[in-house]
């Protein structure tokens, strides 16, 4: 029998894997293997918070797989070398990986193939990260999409739920063949940042038995009623999917076969709204395909003139650590710091304070949530902070500016979501909680650590930010 690496990156799993798929319907040997290059990702290597998760699955993965009869070899240094390295020492025949989108992966995949080819080996990807390859979908007139809706019909119109690939129960041993025993993740990854990951774990197991495990829950408890709940800053309306999907520990066509096969018993309106967060989530991995610069640059070229403000350290520090003066952004910076979460009405509502009303660039916000989410998905994130920003594709206008304490009142009524992450808040009656500055006494009583003002001014932060745009339009 001959072997083939299955070069595991950001596809921890065994469940309907299609690189581990391809080996054993052709007849290889698997030989798992993934190898730690963060230096390959160009300007956006992994946060902090990737690393802390990256850990963890990881090592679920080894077990799954030593439980199955083989095992992971979990290595460090460039891609390439060490993969014509593990080829010459084992005797593999071919090595076979799924496809990731980030422009710098994409770039070094192409001459990691062509180089693996040219050396006589069979390289091979396939695509077990989205629903459609970011080239199977176009307009009438050949170009990629821009605008979410039209992309998303054209999406569901086209899309038929595919057959998934159950893990086999066992796999055949790589110690057959000769393969290095004296690599291990301790050597290949940083050890995690100690104790700032502990909140972490309280809200999220990681592995793909964790993602099981999350879309279970989340078609049991919050599928049914997910259109109107999924908004709730307090509640646990989401699914809480994404980072388990960032890390490929559940396929995306698994979670959306079975959101489809949820039955009768859930309401069309509470399906569709969840199947369009995932078409959400492919939309942007399709526009960075196809626009490789919106990671560094905004995809409307007329913001290349916009006024953006001086990024002050102390306003940025202020904003990072829940520190603004505005309750329910400070709950949602300090959710993120503690949980490597933020709920995501409440991730547009700090990017619009940050982007709007302190008219700060967004790749000072897109860079913070990078080192800091679990879920930090270069796709997900250049596109939720060019959306809110006003500078992407499909974007809110840039005239459009949350009044974060009109959010507050709509999706946090009760103010829980406040009173858990902003505590020092807790005892003041439910109006003041939305807007402390408005009741100094008060708040000088209960809260006297708590900033007696916001960054800003809502009004005049958002009356400068629509100076700013009308400046830009009149320039053009």
């Amino acid at each position: 029998m001959g072997a083939a690496l299955v070069w595991f990156r950001d596809d921890l799993r065994l469940d309907d894997q299609p690189a581990l798929r391809a080996a054993l319907e052709r007849g290889w040997l698997p030989i798992p293997v993934y190898i730690h290059a963060p230096d390959e990702e160009g300007g956006w290597a992994p946060g902090a918070a990737s690393d802390a998760w990256r850990r963890r699955s990881l090592a679920a993965l080894s077990a799954e797989l030593e439980r199955r009869g083989s095992r992971l070899l979990v290595l460090h240094g460039p891609s390439l070398g060490t993969l014509q390295a593990l080829a010459a020492l084992t005797g593999a025949e071919a090595v076979l990986w799924t496809r990731r989108y980030e422009p710098a992966i994409e770039q070094r995949d192409a001459r990691i193939k062509r180089s693996l080819r040219q050396a006589g080996l069979h390289a091979e990807s396939f695509n077990g990260s989205l629903l459609f390859e970011p080239w199977e979908l176009a307009t009438k007139q050949g170009d990629p999409y821009r605008v979410f809706t039209p992309f998303w019909r054209s999406a569901r119109a086209q899309w038929r739920v595919p057959e998934t690939w159950d893990a086999p129960a066992q796999l055949p041993s790589p110690d057959a063949i000769e393969a290095p025993h004296d690599v291990s993740m301790d050597h290949a990854l940083p050890a995690p940042v100690p104790a700032w990951d502990t909140g972490f774990w309280k809200r999220f197991n990681a592995g793909e038995a964790g993602a099981r495990e999350a879309l279970a829950r989340f078609l049991g408890a919050s599928l049914d009623g997910y259109a109107a709940a999924r908004d709730m800053a307090a509640e646990a309306g989401t699914s809480r999917l994404s980072p388990h999907l960032h890390f490929g520990e559940i396929s995306v066509q698994r979670v959306a076969a079975s959101i489809i096969d949820a039955g009768d018993g859930v309401a069309p309106a509470d399906r569709d709204r969840f199947l369009a967060e995932l078409g959400w989530r492919e939309f942007a991995h399709h526009v960075m395909h196809h626009f490789p610069h919106v990671p560094e640059r905004d995809l409307d070229p007329r913001f290349e003139d916009f006024r953006w403000a001086r990024p002050l350290q102390a306003r940025l520090d202020a904003w990072r650590h829940g520190r603004t003066g505005v309750p329910i952004v400070d709950a949602g910076m300090r959710e993120l710091w503690h949980t490597g979460w933020m709920h995501n009405r409440v991730r547009m509502i700090v990017a619009s304070w940050l982007t709007k009303h302190l008219r700060v660039h967004w790749q000072h916000g897109a860079r913070w949530f990078w080192d800091t989410l679990v879920d930090a998905d270069l796709a997900n994130n250049t596109q939720g902070w060019q959306w809110t920003a006003g500078t992407g594709a499909d974007a809110a206008p840039y005239f459009r500016v949350f009044n974060p304490v009109t959010q507050a009142r709509k999706f946090d009524p009760d103010g829980a979501y406040v009173a858990r992450w902003v505590p020092e808040l807790a005892a003041l009656p439910l109006p003041a909680r939305f807007a402390p500055w408005e009741q100094p006494d008060l708040l000088r009583r209960h809260a006297p650590g708590y900033p007696r003002m916001p960054q800003v001014d809502l009004a005049e932060g958002r009356q400068a930010a629509l100076e700013a745009f009308a400046a830009l339009k009149r320039t053009r």
